[in-house]
């Protein structure tokens, strides 16, 4: 329900705090210093490429250059026409982020709050991007990371530093929040205020009609709106498989067998036996049970009233030899069923024993156990093969080898994509698909510059490798126009109607506010519209509603009584003039549970303003500063920019 007021309220709690999550994205990479934190590095002055200084630490032009870059390849991944005019509202979210997390290392700096360098390596080596093939971490993949991300070691501590220090000093500051119900009060009373009111529609379907570009007009759409009809950049791909099944990998009989008898303790049977012991003191005694046994008596007769006699159930002879001892074990195991063993000397007496059972059970011969020995040492040689092919293949190409000449040296097959999108896809040819686990080997080859060396990427399930390269690199452009006429008339049709629509909705909306009753003012409009709708709801239908709620009902929430106003459809349908003529307010003190539910609910609020109110008082106690010349110079320079 509170998420209805955030969103109107806009708070820039979130998104302060949100702009550090992005360091989550590097949360571990690797091996550098620590050192660059609060050291002689950093002037202590502010100079005219610094945009802001806290304590000993500063945001210059190129600490925001790189971040704006950053955000404008991000943005470009779904938007590839994008430039740093369409970034321009970042510009001051991002350098509010990198303020806070300069603070927050100036303010550990000075109170002695200091990250090792070791716990900086240990959230680098997290990253993914930074493991090689063996899932460690790998220097060599830590560089090709900062390259594609167009960051060095030093910015990538700091962004790990900041985000530690958010998670370490913010943490405690906004747990346990609490929202009094004095607090809650007003908040539930405002969910169970009720409003009527009144919509009137102006479609773009009424305005569609008799709309026909010409050549000139389409063909100055078409050049006004470039950026809409932008195919995205396309690649060919170079992919190699490695393995899994490697050529020429057998087993031999003699590693067969030696893997049978190192193995015995799998392969060889179990035997288990049935017990009965009398354990006696003395020798003698122990002698003349034995002999009555032997002659023919039970044990239990031949023992009398002078032993107890205990029987144990298929006993093997590890658990036997635990309770009676090797010596014991080892005679009663090598006798056959029925005999009676003893006297032997034990650690507890002497013990008279007779094998009333004798089971053997499971194991395999070396023949038995063949196929499934072969099959076993098969998948580990093949494992083994297929790791030293993969190593080859990357010293190769760590040698300076490129695509053909490290698969040929591996002697893999190499084959070629056509023109395809990032997501696998080809335009050409819609049928074309590539399979779903080779997602990762499609991102790599379009990560990697042309020259670049090829990547080798894991499968996933121990598929294999495939080492990937991009073979040929189509920039993301227009469409051509005769490629997409039908699209750009279909567009341009929209548009003239939607101006037509924006006008009617206008000029209605104009005369409400003039006093004029809603349902006259669409009847003047000089067009067949849909006759106006009453809207009738409580605030938290709108808060607890499920999927999207409609544009006009969230409006109806938005105006003061008597008040009207014109917003678009948000799925580009046509226009609304929504009037509020009735507000009825809530009163929650007939509510108590929604009171407690709505208290709870605060707290998660409470909690990012006391996070917030830290910030802000760090700030303060660190004599944080802009540079207001250098930050307008900056965004101008930015806003001359086109990549």
């Amino acid at each position: 329900m509170l998420r209805s007021f955030r969103r109107l309220s806009k708070s820039k709690v979130g998104t302060a705090l949100t702009a550090f999550v992005l360091i989550a994205i590097l949360a571990g990479i690797a091996m550098s210093d620590i050192r660059s934190f609060g050291s002689g590095d950093i002037g202590f002055g502010m100079g005219s490429s610094s945009l802001a200084r806290v304590g000993n630490q500063t945001v210059t032009q190129t600490d925001m250059s790189d971040s704006m870059q950053r955000r404008l390849a991000d943005v470009r991944q779904q938007k590839p026409d994008a430039d740093y005019k369409t970034i321009a509202g970042d510009f001051d979210t991002i350098l509010a982020s990198l303020v806070d997390q300069r603070t927050l290392i100036a303010f550990a700096d000075q109170f002695g709050f200091k990250l090792s360098k070791r716990l900086i390596d240990a959230e680098i080596t997290q990253i993914p991007q930074t493991k090689g093939l063996n899932g460690e971490f790998s220097d060599q993949a830590y560089q090709q990371f900062l390259a594609r991300q167009r960051l060095t070691d030093v910015q990538v501590r700091q962004l790990i530093a900041g985000g530690l220090l958010q998670r370490l000093l913010l943490t405690p500051v906004a747990t346990n929040a609490r929202a009094s119900v004095g607090m809650a009060m007003p908040y539930a009373s405002m969910l169970l205020e009720s409003r009527e009111g009144e919509a009137a529609v102006v479609p773009l379907a009424t305005f569609r009609a008799g709309l026909t570009p010409t050549d000139t007009q389409l063909q100055a759409y078409y050049s006004a709106n470039r950026g809409r009809y932008v195919i995205p950049e396309q690649r060919v791909l170079r992919m190699a498989r490695i393995g899994p099944d490697v050529p020429g990998v057998a087993t031999s009989d003699a590693e067969i067998a030696a893997y049978y008898q190192a193995n015995q303790a799998i392969y060889a049977a179990k035997q288990s036996r049935t017990i009965s012991q009398a354990v006696v003191p003395d020798q003698a005694a122990a002698n003349a049970i034995a002999a009555r046994a032997k002659a023919g008596a039970s044990l239990t007769a031949a023992a009398g009233a002078g032993a107890a006699v205990t029987t144990s159930a298929d006993q093997t002879r590890a658990a036997y030899a635990d309770a009676a001892g090797d010596k014991v074990a080892a005679a009663v195991f090598a006798a056959p069923a029925g005999a009676v063993v003893g006297p032997l000397q034990s650690e507890f007496g002497w013990v008279v024993a007779k094998v009333d059972a004798a089971r053997e059970q499971g194991g395999k011969t070396l023949a038995q156990a063949r196929a499934e020995i072969a099959g076993k040492l098969l998948v580990d040689k093949r494992k083994a093969a297929l790791e030293d092919l993969v190593n080859q293949v990357q010293t190769a190409v760590d040698d300076g080898s490129n695509f053909a000449e490290a698969a040929n040296a591996a002697k893999v097959a190499s084959t070629t994509t056509p023109l395809i999108a990032a997501n696998g896809r080809s335009r050409a040819d819609p049928a074309y698909k590539l399979p779903a686990d080779y997602a990762k080997i499609v991102q790599a080859g379009f990560e990697s510059a042309p020259n670049d060396p090829p990547e080798i990427v894991a499968l996933p399930k121990d598929a294999g490798y495939v080492m990937v390269a991009p073979a040929e690199v189509v920039a993301a452009a227009p469409a051509p126009l005769a490629a997409i006429r039908a699209r750009v008339a279909n567009d341009w049709t929209d548009t003239e109607a939607s101006r037509r629509a924006r006008a009617a909705a206008s000029a209605i909306a104009a005369k409400v506010n003039r006093g004029a009753p809603l349902a006259q003012a669409v009847r003047e409009a000089g067009v067949a519209l849909p006759p106006v709708r009453p809207l009738a709801a409580r605030r938290l239908q709108i808060a607890t509603a499920q999927g999207t709620v409609p544009a006009a009902m969230r409006e109806l929430f938005s105006l003061a009584q008597g008040k009207s106003r014109m917003i678009p459809d948000a799925e580009g349908r046509g226009f609304f003039i929504v009037k509020v003529l009735k507000i009825v307010p809530g009163n929650a003190a007939l509510q108590p549970s929604l009171i407690s539910q709505m208290q709870t609910e605060l707290q998660s609020t409470i909690a990012d303003d006391y996070a917030r109110q830290f910030v802000t008082a760090v700030r303060a106690e660190m004599k944080a500063r802009t540079n207001e010349a250098a930050i307008k110079a900056e965004k101008v320079r930015l806003a001359g920019q086109t990549s």
